[in-house]
């Protein structure tokens, strides 16, 4: 028997406001443990919230970027439930009229397309984080995450591999960061996707029994835990058993998921109309003024890529999909207008320094004029692609005046044959066999040939140059034969 993989997605993003959703106290990350509270949001008796009116103007901006239609008279409910983390012993969200629904997202997979419908999107406020100290086995309770802001975004069960939502999550942060919903921090908790999943034989309509894993914060861990989800459920039916209507914990140092609580449905919350917030009606000027501000999206700015530019469909997912990526990109075009040499470039050795150094690209300092001016002198000859590649690694870490720095080491390439052609004739010398493959006819053996001699040239020689005096050497050495 095959089976098929059913997952439908909650994503909970903190939206992107200096103050928590019903009161002042900020909601920045990684300060002191309990230092961001107040009567509010750790429910003193007798506090009362305040909406910050940012929270529904993100949520609306996300929802008209996913096609959402708007509930215009909208409201807030409390859901009641006993946990350390939630002082309140309720959560204020929103159950009977969330803020949009029925929007969707095409992902791509595999050269296809697929629509994701997005059932709804729903504002409420986070609880606290419990911090879990194995050692001790104490638990401790930080409360300066009780209030933040969060949008939940729930999808209908469409999804049917790990890939698939993988590329959901990134189409969807390259979104919330374009409109400035949610910075998508997973790392920092500021995005996090609770995976809804059960399988049933291929070819039938009826789901099966669904398990939920809560709180993943990558895209790695999230993958994992499909697959290893899957594997587990198929392998209980496939012995007979039946699947519990679970949450479960996924533990990514193990590679496995254990079992939390039963899974509660909507009635175990007992969603009643919250009493201390009025009603929220919003007015057509006020949606037609947030979608003329909305920017250009990152699908409409790959099309834009591939169509102006000449980008592949892969480069243009690439840089459009970081809103950082793409703006300096942009801004490195309006200076040198090589729009293939500044992809290649940002999506090689900039990839590369942004995962080794954990930087953002506006963190770091390269900046679109330096880029520009290394993609110039690359393309006049006067830095060969080694030394520009390696000043702007330098560059990335450090704040370097490039002019200065190649007149202080005296980098420029060098052009005279009469040294390339003794380091030619060198590297012939040293690998005489490599010579004798070419010479029979094992032409691959050239590009050998050709990084060799650089190298005892230090990276400093004009490459074509290079291959030409190596051509004509090794082709004299042919004649002679």
């Amino acid at each position: 028997m095959i089976w098929e993989t059913v997952i439908g997605l909650e994503i909970h993003a903190e939206l992107y406001t200096k103050t928590k959703i019903f009161c002042s106290c900020s909601t920045s990350f990684g300060n002191a443990p309990n230092t961001q509270c107040c009567p509010v949001c750790t429910a003193m008796p007798g506090a009362l919230p305040t909406l910050n009116k940012q929270v529904p103007e993100l949520a609306l901006k996300a929802g008209l970027a996913l096609g959402c239609t708007v509930t215009k008279h909208t409201k807030f409910d409390r859901k009641n439930y006993f946990y350390p983390d939630l002082p309140k012993a309720y959560q204020i969200s929103q159950l009977y009229a969330p803020i949009l629904r029925n929007g969707h997202l095409t992902i791509f997979t595999d050269n296809s397309e697929k629509d994701i419908r997005i059932s709804e999107i729903h504002m409420e406020e986070d609880a606290g984080k419990l911090i879990h100290d194995n050692e001790s086995g104490i638990s401790k309770i930080d409360y300066n995450r009780c209030g933040v802001p969060l949008i939940e975004i729930v999808t209908a069960p469409d999804f049917r591999t790990a890939a698939e939502v993988t590329s959901f999550i990134e189409e969807l942060s390259a979104i919330l960061r374009y409109t400035n919903v949610c910075d998508c921090k997973m790392q920092e908790g500021s995005l996090r996707v609770d995976v809804n999943l059960s399988v049933r034989p291929e070819g039938t309509e009826l789901l099966g029994t669904r398990t939920e894993m809560k709180n993943l914060n990558s895209i790695k861990a999230i993958s994992r835990a499909i697959n290893f989800e899957a594997e587990r459920q198929i392998a209980i039916l496939r012995q007979g058993g039946k699947i519990s209507q679970e949450t479960r914990r996924w533990d990514d140092d193990k590679g496995i998921s254990t079992s939390m609580r039963t899974k509660e449905n909507a009635n175990d919350y007992r969603y009643f109309p919250e009493p201390d917030l009025p009603p929220i009606v919003i007015e057509e000027a006020y949606l037609s003024a947030l979608k003329d501000s909305l920017p250009e999206l990152p699908q409409a700015k790959r099309q834009r890529y591939i169509a102006k530019f000449g980008l592949t469909p892969y480069e243009a997912t690439m840089i459009s999909n970081r809103k950082s990526l793409a703006e300096f990109f942009e801004k490195t075009l309006a200076l040198c207008n090589d729009p293939k040499e500044v992809s290649n470039r940002l999506l090689g050795d900039g990839l590369k320094m942004l995962n080794e150094t954990g930087l953002n690209i506006e963190d770091s300092f390269i900046t679109p004029d330096k880029l520009a001016l290394l993609i110039d002198k690359t393309n006049k000859k006067t830095l060969t692609r080694q030394q520009s590649k390696e000043i702007f690694e330098l560059c990335f870490t450090k704040s370097i005046d490039i002019e200065q720095y190649i007149l202080e080491k005296g980098l420029c390439p060098i052009t005279n044959t009469d040294t390339i052609s003794e380091a030619v004739k060198n590297t012939l010398l040293k690998h005489p066999d490599t010579v004798k493959e070419y010479l029979s006819g094992k032409t691959k053996v050239f590009g050998f040939l050709v990084g060799q001699t650089m190298r005892s040239l230090k990276g400093s020689a004009d490459p074509a140059l290079v291959n030409n005096i190596l051509k004509e050497q090794l082709n004299l050495l042919q004649n002679n034969e």
